[in-house]
Protein backbone atom coordinates (compact mmCIF):
# COMPACT_ATOMS: atom_id res chain seq x y z
CA UNK A 1 0.00 0.00 0.00
CA UNK A 2 2.83 2.42 0.80
CA UNK A 3 4.51 1.95 -2.58
CA UNK A 4 1.29 2.67 -4.49
CA UNK A 5 0.95 6.17 -3.08
CA UNK A 6 1.23 8.94 -5.73
CA UNK A 7 4.33 11.18 -5.69
CA UNK A 8 4.25 14.48 -3.92
CA UNK A 9 2.87 17.39 -5.86
CA UNK A 10 5.77 19.68 -5.10
CA UNK A 11 8.18 17.15 -6.58
CA UNK A 12 6.23 17.12 -9.80
CA UNK A 13 6.22 20.88 -9.95
CA UNK A 14 9.95 20.96 -9.31
CA UNK A 15 10.54 18.40 -12.04
CA UNK A 16 8.38 20.26 -14.52
CA UNK A 17 10.12 23.52 -13.80
CA UNK A 18 13.49 21.92 -14.28
CA UNK A 19 12.58 20.14 -17.51
CA UNK A 20 10.78 22.93 -19.43
CA UNK A 21 12.62 26.06 -20.57
CA UNK A 22 11.44 29.45 -19.32
CA UNK A 23 8.51 30.91 -21.17
CA UNK A 24 9.38 32.61 -24.49
CA UNK A 25 9.96 36.29 -24.13
CA UNK A 26 9.15 38.23 -27.24
CA UNK A 27 11.69 40.88 -28.02
CA UNK A 28 10.17 44.33 -28.39
CA UNK A 29 11.11 45.70 -31.85
CA UNK A 30 13.41 48.65 -31.77
CA UNK A 31 12.54 51.64 -33.88
CA UNK A 32 15.53 53.66 -34.99
CA UNK A 33 15.03 57.35 -34.66
CA UNK A 34 15.26 59.40 -37.86
CA UNK A 35 16.82 62.44 -36.15
CA UNK A 36 20.26 61.75 -37.53
CA UNK A 37 18.97 61.35 -41.05
CA UNK A 38 16.82 64.51 -40.97
CA UNK A 39 19.64 66.44 -39.33
CA UNK A 40 21.94 65.47 -42.16
CA UNK A 41 19.34 66.59 -44.70
CA UNK A 42 18.98 69.98 -43.02
CA UNK A 43 22.73 70.41 -42.98
CA UNK A 44 22.92 69.66 -46.70
CA UNK A 45 20.11 72.13 -47.36
CA UNK A 46 21.89 74.87 -45.38
CA UNK A 47 25.15 74.18 -47.22
CA UNK A 48 23.34 74.42 -50.58
CA UNK A 49 21.76 77.74 -49.55
CA UNK A 50 25.13 79.17 -48.51
CA UNK A 51 26.71 78.01 -51.77
CA UNK A 52 23.89 79.61 -53.75
CA UNK A 53 24.26 82.91 -51.85
CA UNK A 54 28.03 82.94 -52.38
CA UNK A 55 27.61 82.29 -56.12
CA UNK A 56 24.92 84.99 -56.32
CA UNK A 57 27.14 87.51 -54.52
CA UNK A 58 30.06 86.79 -56.86
CA UNK A 59 27.73 87.04 -59.87
CA UNK A 60 26.32 90.41 -58.77
CA UNK A 61 29.80 91.69 -57.98
CA UNK A 62 30.97 90.65 -61.44
CA UNK A 63 28.02 92.35 -63.14
CA UNK A 64 28.55 95.52 -61.10
CA UNK A 65 32.28 95.55 -61.88
CA UNK A 66 31.56 95.05 -65.59
CA UNK A 67 28.91 97.79 -65.60
CA UNK A 68 31.13 100.36 -63.86
CA UNK A 69 34.17 99.42 -65.96
CA UNK A 70 32.45 99.52 -69.36
CA UNK A 71 29.82 102.23 -68.90
CA UNK A 72 31.56 104.37 -66.23
CA UNK A 73 28.31 105.94 -64.93
CA UNK A 74 28.35 109.55 -63.74
CA UNK A 75 25.71 111.53 -61.86
CA UNK A 76 24.13 114.24 -64.05
CA UNK A 77 24.46 117.82 -62.84
CA UNK A 78 21.77 120.48 -62.55
CA UNK A 79 22.20 124.24 -62.48
CA UNK A 80 19.85 127.22 -62.26
CA UNK A 81 20.97 129.49 -65.09
CA UNK A 82 18.49 132.35 -64.73
CA UNK A 83 15.57 133.38 -62.55
CA UNK A 84 13.23 135.98 -64.02
CA UNK A 85 10.62 137.60 -61.79
CA UNK A 86 7.44 137.97 -63.85
CA UNK A 87 5.20 139.00 -60.93
CA UNK A 88 5.72 139.83 -57.28
CA UNK A 89 2.58 141.75 -56.32
CA UNK A 90 1.09 142.52 -52.92
CA UNK A 91 -2.73 142.24 -52.85
CA UNK A 92 -5.26 144.14 -50.75
CA UNK A 93 -5.78 141.11 -48.50
CA UNK A 94 -2.01 141.07 -47.75
CA UNK A 95 -1.49 137.98 -49.90
CA UNK A 96 1.33 137.78 -52.42
CA UNK A 97 1.00 136.78 -56.07
CA UNK A 98 4.27 135.43 -57.44
CA UNK A 99 5.37 134.22 -60.86
CA UNK A 100 8.92 133.13 -61.66
CA UNK A 101 10.50 131.80 -64.83
CA UNK A 102 13.37 129.54 -63.86
CA UNK A 103 15.86 128.29 -66.46
CA UNK A 104 17.47 125.01 -65.43
CA UNK A 105 20.37 123.29 -67.20
CA UNK A 106 20.60 119.48 -67.00
CA UNK A 107 23.97 118.08 -68.07
CA UNK A 108 24.35 114.35 -68.78
CA UNK A 109 28.09 113.55 -69.05
CA UNK A 110 27.64 109.80 -69.68
CA UNK A 111 28.64 108.34 -73.05
CA UNK A 112 26.38 105.25 -72.98
CA UNK A 113 23.67 106.14 -70.45
CA UNK A 114 20.54 108.23 -70.96
CA UNK A 115 17.73 109.37 -68.67
CA UNK A 116 13.96 109.60 -68.95
CA UNK A 117 12.44 112.38 -66.82
CA UNK A 118 8.86 111.58 -65.90
CA UNK A 119 5.86 113.90 -65.90
CA UNK A 120 5.02 113.57 -62.18
CA UNK A 121 7.60 116.12 -61.04
CA UNK A 122 7.27 119.06 -58.67
CA UNK A 123 9.23 122.26 -58.12
CA UNK A 124 8.64 124.91 -55.48
CA UNK A 125 10.31 128.18 -54.51
CA UNK A 126 10.52 129.01 -50.83
CA UNK A 127 11.47 132.17 -48.96
CA UNK A 128 12.01 132.15 -45.21
CA UNK A 129 10.21 128.75 -44.83
CA UNK A 130 7.20 130.07 -46.77
CA UNK A 131 6.22 128.71 -50.18
CA UNK A 132 6.02 131.42 -52.81
CA UNK A 133 5.17 129.48 -55.97
CA UNK A 134 5.29 126.05 -57.59
CA UNK A 135 5.47 124.38 -60.99
CA UNK A 136 6.50 121.26 -62.92
CA UNK A 137 9.50 120.27 -64.98
CA UNK A 138 8.81 119.16 -68.56
CA UNK A 139 8.88 115.42 -69.22
CA UNK A 140 11.56 114.46 -71.73
CA UNK A 141 14.22 111.90 -72.59
CA UNK A 142 17.84 112.97 -72.39
CA UNK A 143 20.37 111.07 -74.45
CA UNK A 144 24.04 110.43 -73.67
CA UNK A 145 26.43 113.38 -73.76
CA UNK A 146 23.56 115.85 -73.82
CA UNK A 147 22.86 119.25 -72.26
CA UNK A 148 19.19 120.26 -72.00
CA UNK A 149 17.87 123.68 -71.00
CA UNK A 150 14.46 123.67 -69.31
CA UNK A 151 12.17 126.64 -68.80
CA UNK A 152 10.02 126.14 -65.72
CA UNK A 153 7.11 128.49 -65.10
CA UNK A 154 6.25 128.73 -61.40
CA UNK A 155 3.18 130.51 -60.05
CA UNK A 156 1.63 130.85 -56.62
CA UNK A 157 -0.30 132.84 -54.07
CA UNK A 158 0.90 132.94 -50.47
CA UNK A 159 0.15 134.69 -47.21
CA UNK A 160 2.43 137.63 -46.58
CA UNK A 161 2.52 138.28 -42.85
CA UNK A 162 4.28 141.10 -41.04
CA UNK A 163 7.29 138.93 -40.17
CA UNK A 164 7.82 137.87 -43.78
CA UNK A 165 7.33 141.45 -44.95
CA UNK A 166 9.93 142.81 -42.53
CA UNK A 167 12.46 140.11 -43.51
CA UNK A 168 11.92 140.85 -47.20
CA UNK A 169 12.42 144.59 -46.66
CA UNK A 170 15.72 143.94 -44.88
CA UNK A 171 16.90 141.58 -47.63
CA UNK A 172 15.94 144.05 -50.35
CA UNK A 173 17.90 146.81 -48.65
CA UNK A 174 20.97 144.60 -48.40
CA UNK A 175 20.60 143.37 -51.98
CA UNK A 176 20.81 139.73 -50.88
CA UNK A 177 17.57 137.75 -50.95
CA UNK A 178 17.88 134.03 -50.10
CA UNK A 179 15.61 131.57 -51.89
CA UNK A 180 15.31 127.79 -51.85
CA UNK A 181 14.23 125.84 -54.94
CA UNK A 182 13.17 122.26 -54.20
CA UNK A 183 12.73 119.86 -57.12
CA UNK A 184 11.48 116.25 -57.05
CA UNK A 185 11.48 114.40 -60.38
CA UNK A 186 11.05 110.70 -61.30
CA UNK A 187 13.97 109.46 -63.39
CA UNK A 188 14.56 106.23 -65.27
CA UNK A 189 18.04 105.18 -66.40
CA UNK A 190 18.40 103.97 -69.99
CA UNK A 191 21.39 101.78 -70.91
CA UNK A 192 21.39 101.22 -74.65
CA UNK A 193 17.77 100.22 -75.34
CA UNK A 194 17.16 98.79 -71.86
CA UNK A 195 15.18 100.88 -69.37
CA UNK A 196 16.08 100.34 -65.75
CA UNK A 197 14.00 100.77 -62.62
CA UNK A 198 12.54 104.23 -61.97
CA UNK A 199 13.68 106.26 -58.95
CA UNK A 200 13.24 109.81 -57.66
CA UNK A 201 15.86 112.53 -57.72
CA UNK A 202 15.62 115.27 -55.09
CA UNK A 203 17.45 118.53 -55.81
CA UNK A 204 17.67 121.41 -53.32
CA UNK A 205 19.13 124.61 -54.69
CA UNK A 206 19.89 127.36 -52.20
CA UNK A 207 20.55 130.59 -54.04
CA UNK A 208 20.90 134.26 -53.26
CA UNK A 209 19.62 136.89 -55.72
CA UNK A 210 19.95 140.66 -55.66
CA UNK A 211 16.30 141.68 -56.21
CA UNK A 212 12.72 140.50 -56.66
CA UNK A 213 11.45 143.44 -58.71
CA UNK A 214 9.03 142.43 -61.49
CA UNK A 215 10.25 142.78 -65.08
CA UNK A 216 13.77 143.28 -63.83
CA UNK A 217 16.38 140.58 -64.31
CA UNK A 218 17.46 139.07 -61.01
CA UNK A 219 21.15 138.44 -60.70
CA UNK A 220 22.20 135.22 -59.00
CA UNK A 221 24.91 135.96 -56.45
CA UNK A 222 25.56 132.45 -55.11
CA UNK A 223 24.23 128.92 -55.41
CA UNK A 224 24.55 125.71 -53.40
CA UNK A 225 23.19 122.34 -54.50
CA UNK A 226 22.26 119.18 -52.62
CA UNK A 227 21.24 116.10 -54.66
CA UNK A 228 19.88 112.85 -53.25
CA UNK A 229 18.25 109.75 -54.74
CA UNK A 230 15.18 107.97 -53.37
CA UNK A 231 14.61 104.38 -54.55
Amino acid sequence: MANSMPPQKYAMLEQQSSLHPPPYRRNVPRYHSGHHKSGGGCLKCICCCYCFLIILIFLLAGITFYFYTVFQPKVPSYQVEHLDVKAFDMQMDFSLNTEFLVNVKADNPNQHIGFIYGKDSSAIVMYSDSQLCSGRLPAFQQGPKNITLMKVVMKGKSEFGSGLQQALIENRESGKIPLLIKVVVPVRVVVGSVQMRQFKVLVNCSLVIDNLAPKKKARILSTKYAISVLF
